[in-house]
């Protein structure tokens, strides 16, 4: 009888828990990082199916790309703002940069949102 409801049990924790596992954090929520510019100005949005945990107060930084392709670790680092609410979405800026060449924004990923990188954009 022991053995029956030990076999049980264990078999019920081996089919419980890999559903937990996945349903409790494995995926991540999709982001994505928007860039435009005017002049030298740089903006754009950050967007997310839950904007409040994934966009609102999201740090994005933006890169002067200096190789063929987009690397962060190698790229410099030109600019940083804070994602805040603007209408119904959520939006940064940099100013004006002062600079040209080829740009991009990027936001990390967190605990709980997915990382994204912007389309390249070239400013004159």
């Amino acid at each position: 009888m022991f053995r029956t409801l030990a076999i049980i049990s264990s078999l019920a924790l081996t089919l419980t828990f890999p559903v937990a596992a996945a349903a409790g954090g494995g995926t991540k929520i999709k982001t994505a990082v928007t860039i435009q510019v005017e002049g030298r100005d740089f903006s754009g949005y950050v967007n997310s199916p839950q904007p409040r945990k994934c966009a609102k107060d999201r740090k994005v930084i933006l890169y002067k790309q200096v190789g063929r392709n987009q690397n962060p670790s190698r790229d410099q680092r030109v600019a940083t703002d804070t994602a805040s609410k603007n209408g119904d979405r959520y939006m940064w800026s940099t100013g004006n940069t002062g600079i040209t060449g080829k740009f991009y924004a990027r936001v990390k990923a967190t605990s709980a949102c997915k990382a994204d990188t912007s389309k390249p954009l070239h400013t004159q």
